[in-house]
């Protein structure tokens, strides 16, 4: 973070500013901020946000304990440490974070860099990330810090030499873009795709469009639009682009087109054209649909100039998507590939299909699925019909973790066609036992399943027997 007095923090939020004796208003913060007490260093600020579970305010001690220099909270508190008394912690995070950046960006240096989609945004996040972090400081958020908290505190991380923020906008419903945007406009906003990931959270399919284009309507004037042509519900968001629209996918009439793809357990290579020129570029990443999000970070840093030959030299050295996205663990017994950071139905049903495509000739193919959290209404008829891809796939076993996905099993099981096998646990603890049980030299085993279902860890687990 810039440095700030503590009086500048508290005229910022509009809050009351406690002293402990023998501190000044004029002592200069410069640390960086968090609101968990468990991550907070010597000279951070802590806010003390209220939470579904637990309250902030609870963790003060143990914060002031690891170091907090200021507390951000919402009512008296006894501290050693100066305080900010505000109405709302989480509304004074966003107020910092406003101008932090405005103080930034009015220095003419800092480029900002949004991207959306109900898939595929923190793979974009790191690679976009990856390429800018070769031409100057970069800050991205650590993980899917992409929330009304976790989208300002990773603002908040920028300096006076900072050239690059690149953002992961979430949502959840309709004004949540656009209440970041509106902390931190973008001058470039890429939407990667709109599906049915936290449907049942929007409200339908119709809301989750106009969540999405909200990062659009948040470029500043003359701002680029980075869109998905292959999906029509992001040509959509055309109509709405303030500045020129930049154009990636699959068809014809792209300014960043794929074509001749091809996946293995080593990587995905395509060929890129763009600008009249063909380029083969060679992707560690694992699975076909990440060469969508490969294409956007190459346009995205044309955009920022960029050379293209370094930016598929930097490309082809990112080995994977990030920790439990598509991460292949290689023993030398069998392959293991971890997709449980997350899941919607299109994600499930990318990964299934990357399961058959890079399983060697005569290796068997085993899915381990949990469900797809956040889909309301569309959960059931959803999870019926990633059970029917993988019977229409022929992948070889199908395990079914947690009462939430048990449907997948049924359906899977009624689909009297199929000569594969299905079987259902209810913890990872009972399907970990039979896969190591029933595993086999040379097969190849998928872990997807939304966060909440907790099988990432099956998929570590799984892949420390492999080696």
């Amino acid at each position: 973070m810039i440095p700030m007095a503590l009086s500048e923090i508290s005229s910022i939020l509009k809050g009351d500013l406690v002293l402990p004796a023998g501190v000044e208003d004029s002592h200069v913060i410069s640390g960086f901020s968090d609101t968990d007490s468990r991550l907070i260093e010597p000279g951070w600020i802590f806010f003390a946000k209220p939470g579904e579970e637990t309250d902030g305010h609870l963790f003060i001690p143990q914060a002031i304990e690891r170091g907090a220099a200021l507390l951000v909270v919402d009512r008296a508190v006894n501290a050693s440490v100066p305080h900010i008394i505000v109405p709302d912690t989480v509304e004074a995070l966003a107020d910092l974070a406003r101008e932090v950046v405005s103080r930034v960006r009015s220095r003419g240096r800092l480029k900002i860099i949004g991207i959306t989609g109900s898939n595929g945004k923190t793979t974009t996040k790191n690679l976009v990330a990856a390429l800018c972090a070769e031409h100057g400081e970069t800050v991205w958020p650590k993980a899917s810090f992409n929330n009304e908290v976790g989208a300002p505190l990773t603002m908040l991380r920028v300096t006076f030499d900072t050239k690059f923020l690149v953002l992961e906008l979430g949502a959840s419903g309709i004004g949540h873009i656009e209440r970041l945007t509106r902390i931190a406009p973008l001058d470039i906003a890429v939407a990667l795709m709109v599906g049915l990931a936290h449907a049942g959270e929007f409200g339908g399919i119709e809301n989750t469009i106009i969540a999405k284009t909200e990062i659009i309507r948040g470029l500043v004037p003359g701002g680029v639009s980075i869109l998905n042509r292959d999906d029509p519900r992001v040509r959509l968001m055309a109509e709405v682009a303030p500045g020129p629209i930049r154009w990636f996918g699959l068809s014809e009439g792209c300014d960043y087109r794929a074509s001749r793809i091809s996946t293995s357990l080593s990587g995905t290579s395509f060929t890129l054209e763009t600008d009249g020129e063909s380029r083969l570029v060679q992707f560690k990443v694992l699975g076909e649909h990440h060469v969508m999000n490969a294409l956007a970070a190459i346009a995205v840093a044309r955009e920022l100039g960029f050379p293209l030959d370094a930016v598929l030299a930097t490309l082809s050295e990112v080995s994977r998507a990030e920790r439990w996205r598509m991460e292949v663990l290689t023993g030398n017994a069998f392959t293991v590939i971890n997709d449980a950071y997350n899941a919607s139905p299109d994600s499930m049903a990318a990964a299934l299909k990357t399961l058959v495509q890079v399983a060697p000739a005569g290796s068997r193919t085993i899915a381990v699925l949990g469900e797809m959290a956040e889909l309301g209404e569309f959960s059931g008829e959803e999870h019926d019909r990633i059970a029917l891809l993988v019977v229409r796939l022929n992948i070889d076993a199908l395990v079914v973790v947690g009462e939430e996905a048990r449907r997948l099993h049924i359906s899977a099981i009624n689909e009297g066609s199929w000569d594969g096998e299905s079987v259902y646990f209810a913890s990872p603890d009972e399907a970990y036992d039979y896969v190591v049980s029933h595993v086999a030299p040379g097969d190849v085993i998928l872990v997807k399943s939304s966060n909440s279902a907790n099988l990432r860890f099956l998929g570590d687990r799984l892949g420390e027997v492999s080696a």
